[in-house]
């Protein structure tokens, strides 16, 4: 049955980044069938369900190309203590955690995700196999990538660099293992990523390999690059040249390749970047957090193609644009550029094209998939409604989201979510994060923590 939703302003997010204003946008299964004036749809759909959306703007589902779910059980901590973490503890909370309860950290992160408008999103982590399923009943569109390195991690700390052969190995088959029961499942709705983590934990090795089998499946692959000095500094010491120099030397970059960070890319690694078309997320939220800034105006212009990402801790792509519109005029003194149509781009139709999904969603045309979010527009900080772009993108919050729709299906109306039970996700990961913080500090007692956690009771 064809649902039309009416009277609504449309910003389909084309290349013309036209906005039609009192129209409508039809969509019939998983696809738009039509957009348009609204009594023209109405006439050739007589017997479609309509939706009122006066007052209401529909925009295309922002996609997320850079996200680790499971860091929600951070949230509220490593925010406000560097990259990389100057706490000083041997293991990772995300380690301690069991498969239960990786379940439901991934899925609370899901659920700010589809509240803030993403119906798209990249995650990457080691395991992602054990909560893959957890994160399809969400109902999202999902790229899935399992991270992987082939360096000991327990003397990186120590900035001693030994790689092994039997990690390659085993990380290149959980990877295998990945793509063979998830990539294409869910009618195509879930498609799958290689990750080789970062250039100071892969070995040439580890990157070549993971390049082919990539191209063997037919995917994309990603690696977060020049995300911290502590990355340049351990791969000139250890390669003798930039981490972007030492990606292009192994064959990694391309148009296949999606860069997270960038933050600290010299000219000579931006012209590289381009002259490959290697594509970039612009995490911009997670740089400000950390006081950097990926050079993301230099990097478009060279020749790379931009998306956007949260990373850790939060999975609001309304904050991420925000803070891509701010960072970027701050970096470069520039009061007017880029534009608000600029950041919806990169994380709508560039995010899309950049996941290798640009032919199926990330705008709001005729034949696309039915990817779109609902936003009340007739709220005191949006009104009034001269340019909903703007007024959403500096102004816009989740809770003014009123309904998503993923693959032609609500995956949240009216406010509510619909594929998760979402007190009851809340009330178990609250618990959680605390439990695995105590646990914790439980079993490193002496190392220095400057917070002072609750209660236990």
């Amino acid at each position: 049955m064809t649902t039309i939703i009416k009277n609504a302003t449309i910003v389909t997010g084309d290349a013309g980044r036209t906005v039609l204003h009192d129209s409508a946008i039809a969509v019939d299964a998983d696809r738009i069938t039509a957009v348009g004036a609204t009594n023209d749809l109405l006439a050739s759909n007589p017997g479609a369900e309509q939706i009122d959306g006066s007052g209401k703007s529909v925009f295309p589902g922002l996609v997320n190309c850079h996200t680790h779910l499971l860091a929600t059980a951070d949230r509220g901590i490593l925010e406000d203590f560097g990259f990389p973490t100057t706490l000083r503890f041997p293991v990772t909370t995300r380690s301690l955690l069991t498969p239960e309860e990786r379940q439901v950290m991934a899925v609370l992160g899901a659920l700010e995700a589809i509240r803030s408008g993403t119906t798209c999103l990249l995650e990457i982590q080691t395991g992602v196999q054990g909560y893959a399923g957890n994160l399809a009943d969400t109902g999202m569109r999902l790229v899935l990538a399992d991270s992987i390195n082939d360096v000991d991690e327990s003397k990186v700390r120590d900035r001693v660099f030994e790689f092994s052969d039997s990690r390659l190995d085993q990380g290149l088959q959980r990877s295998a293992d990945l793509i063979q029961q998830w990539h294409g499942k869910e009618d195509g709705r879930v498609t799958c990523f290689m990750a080789p983590h970062a250039p100071e934990t892969c070995s040439p090795g580890l990157l070549r390999r993971s390049r082919e089998m990539a191209e063997t499946h037919d995917i994309g692959y990603t690696i977060h690059l020049s995300q911290s000095t502590n990355e340049v500094e351990a791969v000139m010491g250890t390669r003798g040249v930039l981490p972007t120099q030492y990606l292009f030397a192994n064959g990694l970059l391309g148009p296949r390749l999606v860069t997270a960070h960038c933050r600290y890319v010299n000219s000579a690694e931006v012209a590289l970047l381009g002259g490959t078309h290697t594509a970039v997320s612009n995490n911009a939220a997670i740089a400000a957090r950390r006081g950097a800034a990926a050079p993301v105006k230099e990097l478009q212009a060279a020749g790379c193609a931009i998306g956007m990402g949260s990373d850790n801790m939060a999975e609001d792509m309304v904050e991420v644009m925000r803070a891509g519109l701010f960072l970027e005029r701050v970096r470069r003194n520039d009061q007017m550029d880029p534009q608000p149509e600029d950041v919806l781009e990169w994380a709508t139709r560039g995010g899309a094209r950049i996941l290798g999904l640009g032919d199926e969603t990330g705008t709001l045309e005729v034949g696309k998939k039915a990817d779109l979010f609902v936003v009340d527009m007739m709220r005191p900080h949006l009104v009034p409604t001269l340019r909903a772009v703007s007024s959403f993108v500096h102004n816009g919050q989740p809770a003014d989201i009123t309904s998503v729709m993923v693959d032609g299906k609500w995956v949240m109306r009216d406010g509510k979510v619909l594929t998760v039970d979402e007190a009851d996700i809340v009330q178990r990961a609250e618990k959680i994060g605390h439990s695995v913080w105590r646990r914790l500090l439980d079993r490193y007692p002496n190392v220095p923590f400057p917070v002072t956690l609750p209660s236990k009771g």
